[in-house]
């Protein structure tokens, strides 16, 4: 390549996407076109520290360099098996053309079928603080978006809004667009981050109509990143599809943008449905503090181990076993002792019971957000579970927006952001050590996900957006919109422990504005739709013997898959799902709606040619809608083969689930 070039340029494979890096008198830019049209129009680039060069203005790209790739490779666990990595790559070296020291970073940009991802790649000048990414994604301020607010109180927990661009603020990533390019229906953008490692957390920030910048979570001491030597900074990802459900099946991107396995043998977890004490404690029925009411006692826990291994459950989830729940934990973190059971909860003998029955008991630590009480505890606490058998724990970071505790190198108290650098390296911290004690974490209240569970496979779920447990006590609870919103935009970044299944539907009474505001056949549809590989059956073991029949789905359906397709669907509005398990030739397919009653049309041509199949079809019946009659289900079979397409009525927030058992 020439010593100097004006721009660079590549394609995706497929001869579609392209992305461009150039300079615009003297500040680095990038710009991204689709089929010759524009999407990202002339965007920024840049970085900006407390002290010393900033990497912004006065550049030229003085050395170019391509290169292509081209690699398959598995996954222990996952939405599929083997996921292919195939993608061009051009890094564009900038340097400084002003009077001074020489200054200069790499730009690395990789262009997918599914999208475009770049990084800064910066030299060793020492140590730094990082105040500003001036990252800029130009998008078309009319296109609809879908999003929640961030750097607000509730981390990630809010109703998705739909709005034009021009009209958002401050959003979390990934943040989905729709575009109308002449008339056109699509296309569609994610934007996000791949491989967050020891840096901040991005929002997006809207600076001008349609212009978001990269806003960094800050540290405790209001800088965005501490730096000490050359780094990289994580992938900036604009996932790019015609249609949605083309970008659910393109979200390949954000695990090939990460490393490959650094921990080795994971063989230690795997995938699995667990059912807990949990939602008990939600609708009043437990408290997680000690008392009359509790629900994490040896005996309770003795009759969910019972109902996990009388229906095929892995797994028995209990929360409030250990000291630290009683007051105001929300506020005193640093009371949590997280080796210490309740007087009523006797680890070592449940351990034993639950081991005779076939079934692991799952950890919970909920921290209130206290890092420091958390990481000077860790080595106890993992070795009690080790020792008791536990394979999988929940983690809980409960705080109001910068409430996070820390601890800063002189010992003072300090206070940070969910997605603040310090909380990435904790997580990061907290996989490592679990790993050491063969110990897999599903992160509550988590630093969003960008696809490091290729790097560390023992990062298996996380919240990270309105679970479940706000149809019980928030208010407003989950709309109907919520599960048909959040596989285009939360659930492209990987699985979310969002625990499904709840068959009481009005558990606070008819008239409370508290009810979950689905049928009882989208919630079996939520098992498909919703990926994770450890899968709750949230509901009390009593609502689910009293229904056995809808139940069966539940028991069936798989936690680990081995391919993935989305078939159809509308941001907001529907989404078909289809699955085929690892294990076995069968497939599942989970269709759900919005608030719209509708019908999908099924094509069933993903089966293999020539096979019969049984269709086992849980789904609405006639007269169901989730306000009025919710609990109506219809449940049948039928022989289909390939050839064949299944027409499923979906009423009002209602759902499909079904299983397609193959001939043998």
């Amino acid at each position: 390549m020439p010593a100097s070039s004006a721009s660079v340029d590549a394609t995706s494979p497929d001869g579609r996407t392209e992305i461009s890096l150039a300079t615009a008198n003297g500040q680095p830019v990038y710009t991204v076109t689709r089929d010759g049209k524009p999407l990202i129009a002339q965007s920024k680039l840049g970085l900006r520290f407390a002290s010393g060069a900033n990497l912004d203005r006065g550049f030229e790209i003085t050395e170019t360099a391509a290169d292509s790739h081209d690699e398959t490779w598995q996954q222990p666990w996952g939405e599929k098996r083997t996921v292919r990595d195939l993608h061009n790559e051009i890094t564009a070296r900038f340097t400084s053309t002003d009077d001074g020291p020489e200054r200069s970073f790499t730009v690395r940009a990789r262009v997918f079928d599914a999208g475009v991802a770049f990084r800064y790649e910066v030299p060793d000048t020492g140590e730094r603080a990082l105040v500003d990414e001036i990252t800029e994604f130009a998008v078309e301020p009319n296109a609809t978006s879908w999003w929640t607010p961030a750097g607000e109180y509730n981390r990630y927990e809010y109703i998705y809004k739909t709005t034009p661009v021009r009209d958002i603020y401050r959003v979390h990533t990934p943040y989905t667009l729709k575009y109308d390019v002449e008339g056109a229906d699509g296309p569609y953008l994610a934007i996000h981050e791949a491989a967050l490692v020891d840096y901040a957390g991005m929002w997006l920030d809207q600076r001008r109509a349609g212009v978001l910048e990269a806003e960094l979570a800050p540290r405790h001491d209001g800088t965005k990143v501490k730096i000490d030597g050359a780094f990289k900074t994580p992938w900036r990802v604009i996932q790019i599809a015609d249609t949605a459900a083309g970008l659910v099946n393109g979200a390949d991107i954000y695990l090939n943008l990460n490393a490959p396995n650094q921990l080795g043998d994971v063989s230690y977890f795997e995938p699995g449905k667990y059912v807990g004490i949990w939602w008990g404690m939600h609708i009043n029925k437990y408290t997680w503090g000690s008392g009359p009411d509790h629900g994490a006692t040896t005996g309770n826990t003795k009759r969910y181990i019972d109902f996990a291994a009388e229906n095929g459950f892995s797994g028995v989830l209990v929360e409030g076993w250990n000291i630290g729940w009683d007051g105001d934990w929300f506020n005193n973190g640093d009371k949590f002792r997280f080796a210490e059971p309740y007087p009523d909860f006797d680890i070592e003998a449940l351990s034993d019971y639950a081991a005779n029955k076939g079934v692991k008991l799952i950890g919970h630590h909920e921290t209130a957000a206290n890092l420091p009480n958390y990481e000077s505890q860790l080595d106890a606490a993992f070795q009690l579970y080790r020792d008791n058998g536990y394979s999988t724990v929940k983690t809980g970071y409960v705080a109001d927006a910068s409430d996070l505790v820390l601890e800063d190198e002189e010992g003072f108290r300090r206070y940070g952001w969910h997605a603040g650098q310090e909380r990435v390296v904790h997580d990061l911290n907290v996989l490592k050590k679990a790993h050491e004690y063969g110990l897999a974490i599903n992160a509550h209240e988590p630093v969003k996900d960008t696809g490091l569970r290729r790097t560390y496979p023992n990062a298996v779920s996380r919240e990270g957006a309105r679970g479940m447990e706000f149809n019980a006590w928030g208010s407003p609870p989950n709309p109907p919109e919520h599960t048909a919103i959040l596989p285009y935009t939360r659930l492209l970044a990987g699985p979310m422990d969002f625990t499904p299944g709840i068959f009481d539907l009005m558990p606070n009474g008819e008239d409370n504005e508290n009810r979950i505001q689905t049928t009882l056949a989208k919630q079996l549809a939520l098992y498909v739709v919703i990926y994770s590989p450890v899968q709750m059956a949230a509901d009390l073991p009593e609502n689910y013997e009293a229904n056995p029949e809808p139940f069966q789905f539940i028991k069936d359906v798989p936690a680990d898959w081995e391919t993935s397709i989305a078939l159809d669907g509308e941001v907001g509005d529907f989404i078909v799902q289809a699955r085929k398990d690892r294990k076995s030739d069968d497939w599942y397919v989970g269709a759900l709606t919005d608030e719209t009653a509708r019908t999908v049309s099924v094509p069933l041509d993903f089966l293999d040619d020539g096979r019969s199949y049984t269709a086992e079809i849980y789904r609405d019946g006639e007269d169901a809608d989730w306000q009025t009659n919710p609990y109506a289900i219809t449940i049948e079979s039928r022989t289909v083969t390939a050839p064949d397409t299944l027409e499923l009525p979906l009423a009002s927030s209602g759902g499909a689930a079904v299983r397609l058992v193959a001939g043998r």
